[in-house]
């Protein structure tokens, strides 16, 4: 365990809290006073016999629950936590937990924490060779439980990948003139930044790994109870890179745009039937 950022023990997959607390403070004021966005990437982020143990469980992978193959997003599955290996499974609620909440408060700076039992949109992920996630901006809203996404966390899974194998995840400036910055998904490398409407993100160069094997993450999404009435909830904006054969989402501009012309009741009642 020594040398891992979150403290957590391999075989109980239990953190302290105040361990998990004290993990954050070094890394807290660089997250917080990152741009454009807050952010922060983190080497050896956890024991490495942990996503060791967790790369053998995921070498046989039941069917998954979502697919995508589109202009936007292409080549990517996911699978909910419930189907995995056990402990896989065991992992995924260790992230849930209240020391972990309390590790991202600590680093973020931001209180009350909510983590989603549905893990909705969350789970591991896998991109396979081709397939790419354009540059967007998350969902901003939880309709089950009603609360606000705050925060990303992605934790890589591959071992000794290249950066010339794309699939690398890309932050970009808020006006999406410019890439800030860009992270290879190395083995045990965690990514966590904080979101919101132009919180601009993805890993849309495609991935071409030679033996063929998959880009694989675990992916976890945090929320606070901050919703409230006068908020304009929306689903996963894409925004074509400048000078790139991007394409723009045409489908969720048109729902957008029937989002702000008709009265919220019916917007819910007529459009959302047709593109939900």
């Amino acid at each position: 365990m020594a040398g891992a950022v979150y403290p957590l023990d391999p075989e109980t997959l239990v953190a302290s809290s105040e361990a998990a607390r004290e993990a954050a403070k070094p890394f807290a004021a660089a997250y917080q006073g990152a741009g454009p966005y807050n952010h922060g990437a983190f080497e050896n982020f956890l024991p490495p016999e942990i996503l060791e143990r967790v790369r053998e469980e995921l070498k046989t992978l039941p069917e998954a629950e979502q697919s995508f193959d589109r202009a936007q997003e292409k080549l990517k599955f996911s699978y909910v936590p419930e189907r995995l290996p056990p402990y896989t499974r065991a992992l995924f609620h260790a992230l849930n937990s209240r020391a972990f909440i309390l590790f991202l408060e600590e680093l973020t700076g931001i209180k009350g924490l909510i983590p989603d039992p549905y893990y909705l949109g969350g789970g591991i992920h896998v991109v396979r060779n081709g397939g790419h996630l354009d540059i967007h901006a998350d969902f901003n809203h939880h309709g089950k439980m009603n609360l606000e996404r705050r925060l990303n966390v992605l934790i890589y899974l591959n071992k000794d990948w290249q950066e010339e194998w794309g699939g690398s995840f890309e932050i970009w400036d808020t006006e999406m003139k410019h890439k800030i910055r860009s992270f290879v998904p190395l083995f045990n490398r965690m990514v966590c930044f904080s979101t919101g409407s132009d919180t601009w993100h993805g890993n849309p160069e495609p991935v071409n790994s030679p033996s063929g094997e998959p880009r694989m993450s675990i992916a976890l999404y945090y929320y606070t109870a901050t919703w409230g009435p006068h908020r304009k909830e929306h689903t996963t904006l894409f925004r074509p890179r400048p000078g790139t054969r991007d394409k723009a989402d045409r489908s969720v501009a048109n729902m957008q745009f029937w989002q702000d012309i008709l009265p919220p009741v019916l917007f819910r009642k007529i459009v959302w039937k047709i593109w939900g």
